[in-house]
This record gives C-alpha cells, sequence and structure tokens, in this order.
C-alpha cells in the first residue's frame, strides 16, 4: 500500500491528458462520447469503453431466459442488439478493439426499439467502417494466499475488408482460489457451542469460451449476421474441516463438488428494406448440458461414519424465431411490429442418497426426481413513438402466449396468456434529461424449480413445484440525469414495483421447501449514481464516482403471517442497499485508482431455516497502470485488500419457521485474503 501512495504523489505532480468532453445534442436526448473522450483510460476493447461512461451501468440482460425479449441488455452497437444471447452483450463487447469505436452513445432505451423501450439509458456503440486487421490479446496471473498462481488469457481478432467482418476470439478464465475459515453451530437458547469446524477449501473453475462471427452491412437497413459460440464451465471444489464437538470427540467433514456446464449456440439475422421500412428476421439455437456430482461425508480417525451424495443430469434445448417490421417516419410516428415464437425443452435427472459406513449408496426419494419440461411460446409485440411538442411518447403492447407441460414423476399442464403494456415519456428541461416510465411485466418460469435439489454441504433439500406460476408485476420508475462539471454526470432513479403471485419459497405437502409463489407485494427501488472529473478541484486527471441503492421489498411470510421482504438465494438476492465508490487518476504513461463496495447482504427464507448471507464488505481493490504506448498496457493490484471475510448465518428452527424461536444458530466464516495480480494487454489494428 504504501507503493500505492509512493506513485501517487508522484504522478500528481505529472501533466493530466487534455480532458474531451462529451457532446450532447438536446433534440433527441443523446449524448456522444467521441473516442478521445477514452484514450486517458487506455481501454483494449469496447467493454473497458462502456465501463468508463460517466453515470452508466452495464447491464449484460439476463442471458439465461428464453427468447430474445427479456435477455436485453442496455447496449446495441451501430444501434442494432446483438443477435447472440448466451454469452451476454459483455462477452460481445470484449472481443471488439477500442480502436474499432468511433464513439459511444447515450440514448433513451425507446430509441432503440421493443427490447429496450423500458430502460432509462442504452449505449449504442459506433464502430468504423476501415478494412484491416484489429486485435487485442490480454494476459494475468493472480496469486493467491496459498501461493497458488492462476493464468488468465485472452485473445480476439478483427477482419474487415469493406462491407464484410470476421471476428473471432478464445478466453480462458481459470477463476480459481482458496480459502480458509470456520463454522460454529449452537444452541440458541443457551449460546452453548454444540460444534467448531475449522475448514479449507480450494476451488477451481476453468471457464472455456470461444466465439466466431460474420458480419455483412453493406448499408443502412441492410446487413447479414452469422454467430457460433461456446462455453464450457467445469467447477470443482475439494473442501476438508476437522470437528470438535461440544463432547470433545473429533471428526472429519469432506465435501467435493463436481460440476460441468456445457453451452452451444448458433445465431443469426438478416435485415432488409421492405415497405417502406426495414424487415428484420432472427433465429437462434442453443444447447446446454449440466452434470453434477456432489458428496459430503464424514469419518473419525478410523471409520467412515456416513454423508450423502446428490447427483444431477440435465439438459436444455432452445429455438427461437423472430420476424420484426420498422419504420422510422411515418406521419412523424416511429413504429414497430412482430413476433417471436419458441420452443424450449428441457429434460432432468435428479438423484438423492445416503452412504452408509460401508460407502454403499441408500436411495433416498425426493419429491419429483425425473421431469421433461415443454414450453412452446409466441410473443407478438408493437411499438410506436413520436415526439410530442418537448415531449417523447413511446407505447408499446406484448402479448405473450405459452403452453407449458411437465411429464415424469409430476404431471402438470397449463396455457397462460398476458397483455404486456408499456409506456415512455422523456423530455429535456435545460441540462435535465428526464424520463418516466410504466410497464406491465411477467417473470420467466425458471424450468429449474420444477425439479428437487439437495444441497449435501448445508445438508437441505430443495422440492420441485410443477405448478410453479410466473411473477406478474406493474413497474413504474423516474429518472432524472444531468452533466457537472464538464464531463460528469449526475443520476437519480425512483421505481416502485407492484407485484402478484411473488416467486419465493413455499412449503410442500412432502414437508419440503421449495419455490414457490406468495401473495401480493411491492418494491421500492432509490438508485443515485454520480461520475464527477475531479481536475477542477486540483487533482489532475482524477475522477471519482459512486452509487447507492436501496431497495425495500415486502411480502407476508407464509410461516409467521408477517411481512418480510423477498427471499433470495446464497449468491443472489435483493440487498436492502449497497453501494460502490470508485476513484481513478490518469497522468499521461501512468494511472492508480481504488475501488470499494458492498452492500446488507441477503436472506433466505426457508420452511426450517432462515440463511443471512454477507458477501465481502466492504471489498476494497486497488491497481496502478503503466503505458509505455497506445499498444501496450501494464498493470499490478490486489483484490479484498482490507482481507474481508464473508460472512453467513443460519438460523435453524423445528418444525418450521412458524415457531417464534429458532433451536440453533450456525456461524459461518470463509476468507480468501488479499489476492495479488499483473496483466498485460496489447492490441493492435
Amino acid at each position: 500500500m504504501r507503493r500505492l501512495v509512493a506513485l501517487f504523489v508522484f504522478t500528481t505532480c505529472m501533466t493530466a491528458p487534455v480532458a474531451v468532453s462529451a457532446q450532447a445534442t438536446a433534440s433527441d436526448g443523446r449524448t456522444a462520447y467521441p473516442a478521445e473522450f477514452f484514450e486517458a483510460f487506455s481501454p483494449s476493447n469496447a467493454l473497458q469503453m462502456v465501463e468508463r461512461l460517466p453515470g452508466f451501468a452495464l447491464e449484460s440482460g439476463a442471458s439465461g431466459v428464453r427468447g430474445y425479449g427479456e435477455a436485453a441488455g442496455n447496449v446495441v452497437i451501430n444501434g442494432v442488439r446483438p443477435s447472440s444471447k448466451s454469452e451476454g452483450i459483455s462477452a460481445v463487447l470484449s472481443r471488439i478493439p477500442a480502436s474499432r469505436v468511433v464513439r459511444i452513445e447515450i440514448a433513451p432505451g425507446a430509441t432503440f426499439g421493443a427490447d429496450f423501450a423500458g430502460k432509462p439509458q442504452v449505449a449504442n456503440i459506433i464502430l468504423d467502417d476501415q478494412s484491416g486487421l484489429a486485435g487485442t490479446l490480454e494476459t494475468k496471473w493472480v496469486r493467491e494466499f496459498t501461493g497458488k498462481f492462476r493464468p488468465d488469457a485472452s485473445g480476439s481478432l478483427t477482419f474487415s475488408r469493406g462491407a464484410h467482418t470476421i471476428n473471432a476470439s478464445l478466453k480462458l478464465d481459470s477463476a480459481a482460489f482458496s480459502e480458509d475459515g470456520f463454522d460454529i453451530l449452537e444452541d440458541f437458547a443457551s449460546g452453548t457451542v454444540l460444534e467448531r469446524r475449522e475448514v479449507s477449501s480450494d476451488s477451481r473453475e476453468p471457464y472455456k469460451t470461444g466465439s466466431l462471427g460474420w458480419a455483412y452491412e453493406p448499408g443502412d437497413d441492410r446487413s447479414a449476421h452469422l454467430n457460433a459460440s461456446f462455453s464450457i464451465d467445469p467447477w470443482a471444489i475439494d473442501q476438508a474441516g476437522t470437528v470438535r464437538l461440544a463432547g470433545g470427540d473429533v471428526r472429519n467433514d469432506v465435501f467435493r463438488q463436481r460440476h460441468v456446464w456445457k453451452t452451444y449456440e448458433i445465431s443469426g439475422d438478416i435485415t432488409q428494406p421492405f415497405a417502406g421500412g426495414s424487415i428484420k428476421i432472427n433465429g437462434l439455437a442453443t444447447r446446454r448440458d449440466r452434470d453434477h456430482d456432489d458428496r459430503s461425508i464424514q469419518f473419525d480417525s478410523d471409520h467412515l461414519l456416513g454423508g450423502t451424495t446428490h447427483l444431477l443430469d440435465d439438459r436444455l434445448d432452445e429455438r427461437v424465431s423472430r420476424i420484426s417490421w420498422t419504420n422510422a417516419g411515418a406521419q412523424g410516428w416511429s413504429f414497430e411490429i412482430g413476433g417471436e415464437g419458441a420452443y424450449n425443452k428441457l429434460t432432468s435427472d435428479s438423484r438423492f442418497f445416503a452412504i452408509d459406513e460401508n460407502d454403499e449408496r441408500i436411495p433416498i426419494e425426493l419429491p419429483i426426481e425425473q421431469a421433461t419440461v415443454k414450453e412452446t411460446r409466441f410473443e407478438g409485440f408493437v411499438n410506436a413513438g413520436r415526439q410530442l411538442g418537448r415531449v417523447q411518447a413511446d407505447f408499446g403492447l406484448v402479448y405473450e402466449h405459452s403452453k407449458l407441460t411437465v411429464s415424469g414423476d409430476a404431471s402438470a399442464s397449463r396455457t397462460l396468456g398476458f397483455l404486456k403494456p408499456k409506456a415512455s415519456f422523456g423530455m429535456q428541461a435545460g441540462q435535465w434529461q428526464l424520463q418516466l416510465i410504466a410497464e406491465r411485466t411477467v417473470a420467466q418460469l425458471n424450468f429449474a424449480d420444477f425439479v428437487s435439489i439437495a444441497e449435501v454441504n448445508d445438508d437441505r433439500v430443495s422440492g420441485g413445484n410443477a405448478e410453479l406460476e410466473p411473477q406478474r408485476a406493474w413497474e413504474f420508475l423516474a429518472s432524472a440525469n444531468r452533466p457537472i462539471l464538464g464531463d460528469g454526470r449526475i443520476k437519480l432513479e425512483v421505481g416502485y414495483n407492484r407485484i402478484s403471485m411473488i416467486q419465493d419459497r413455499v412449503p410442500t405437502e412432502d414437508g419440503f421447501d421449495a419455490p414457490g409463489n406468495l401473495g401480493g407485494g411491492y418494491s421500492l427501488i432509490v438508485r443515485g449514481n454520480a461520475d464527477v472529473p475531479l481536475s477542477g478541484f486540483g487533482i489532475p486527471g482524477g475522477r471519482l464516482s459512486g452509487t447507492l441503492t436501496y431497495n425495500k421489498t415486502s411480502v407476508t411470510d407464509p410461516y409467521t403471517l408477517e411481512k418480510r421482504p423477498f427471499s433470495g438465494g446464497v449468491w443472489n438476492g435483493v440487498n436492502l442497499y449497497a453501494y460502490s465508490v470508485s476513484f481513478r487518476q490518469d497522468l499521461s504513461k501512468f494511472a492508480w485508482g481504488i475501488d470499494a463496495k458492498g452492500n446488507s447482504g441477503t436472506i433466505s427464507y426457508r420452511r426450517n431455516e432462515r440463511d443471512e448471507y454477507q458477501g465481502i464488505s466492504p471489498n476494497v481493490s486497488a491497481f496502478v497502470e503503466y503505458r509505455p504506448s497506445r499498444e501496450w498496457t501494464a498493470a499490478i493490484g490486489v483484490e479484498n485488500l482490507l482481507d474481508v471475510p464473508i460472512k453467513r448465518r443460519r438460523y435453524l428452527f423445528e418444525p418450521d419457521r412458524s415457531v417464534p424461536d429458532p433451536f440453533g444458530r450456525e456461524y459461518r466464516e470463509r476468507n480468501s485474503h488479499q489476492l495479488w495480480y499483473v496483466s498485460l494487454k496489447r492490441t493492435f489494428g
């Protein structure tokens, strides 16, 4: 840390690069950031440029949802959404060389069609049409606290000639880390420690991805794209624990997890002029395979005491076709009309076993072990917008119709239909950009929720629910943003969602806990974002940015009949608040920065436990960069600078949470400690 401070003292005495301001166009609310604006950050690809947009928060989109519509993020390229879906917009942007970006525009979402009409801001990446070869190469080495090193590497190439562009990319993200920590299980009433477990674990995830794409773009409203991608995501965890019981006995716990996810996708689109506008046809085929093997065993110095194991094998296939027609200038109105058809199928086999002292497997029956889920879905949509005085008004209507069948250990069939209207109104009031959005949304069902899953490391079972219904909501969002201090920006958003059929955790007739529907509830969201240049405050080349989010949710708990927040998972869920603060200073060939982020944690409400998960908070990271030329950038940095652990508390109830007090409380703490890294990137073209 002393070296970082010393470098700061040295670099602040140097001359900062000349700032390049954004260019605003008041008529349609667009703000344009030319390529020169990003030169101070030495980006190697379009993703790193988007991450430096003042006041803009990247949304990668929910690539796991079915169909195109709900998978949209908040970025388009040359005004068009990429046809690929499973790899996400971040992966697409990461393989676009920064040298090909002419500018990035920020505009209201409705500017770019029906999929973005409910988004306050969308970034439009404008690429040049120059011929030639361009690319990026990056490598990164991370040192764990155990002394192990893990490599990351990625490369992308883009070749353009005339209207044709070919791009290819490969990436290896080792994503390995080691942790140590402890668990304490105690009697809730007396506080007596029942057992203490000292734990060490090693996690490895050598995530490999690759893609190949072709684009033909001879002019406006005339283009064709074809993309193919794959990802292989193996996940392995080996955890060992020494458990000391209250009576003085000692046992050993071993947890082993082996997961492999494989995803393959082919997608493409064609756009042609038609009937005074343009017609676009999309097609996509995706296959995802999952193979899980989890095993937890206990043994003493000489003997196997027993354990559990869970096996999961499933396959998800998706086929999507979509057609849309747009007209940008009919009597002052812009129109878009289209439809999307999709077929989805999940075949899943879930098995749970007890392991006896002879290492023999004894089957334990789950409510839904084998299931085949099929869905045929059609979605029709229409969008219309025009300028009404100083207000840009956009209206949309979507009709969704689907038939869903479940067979296997459970049988269910239902047909669903929903109308989803939406409207947005935006205007420029001086330097302020104001927008109000209202829409009806219907969440997608997660097919995996229909099948039972055993979590052997947490000693619990999540039952499947073939009768799950999609969550519905009326969502309202007001946003306001404006530039400050030149190229800085502040933004404030206030949202309120009135929700019915909330998807949460419910009890089952088999005595398990499962995904299910509760009654109605609400979500109140307040978000603030600021990005401020600091040159006017005597810090040349400095920028300070920060975000703060408050999200209050409320629903009636089925056990206590009291109001509580929405239930989340260990790795996801609803935070009451979340924050991030980032400082960066770019000076000539040097740059340095420090970031801090954190949140209030998430809570999962299950049948017989309340699981409170707190990630690393605050998670502080720092870096120093050296840029000897436009093509080369070297960096050294550290993650989790303050050596903060992950904390988790589980409160255990019997028979369920309808009783006022738990009988047990478990505290878990894990720490991956400081992670130091060095990185090197090279751009060309």
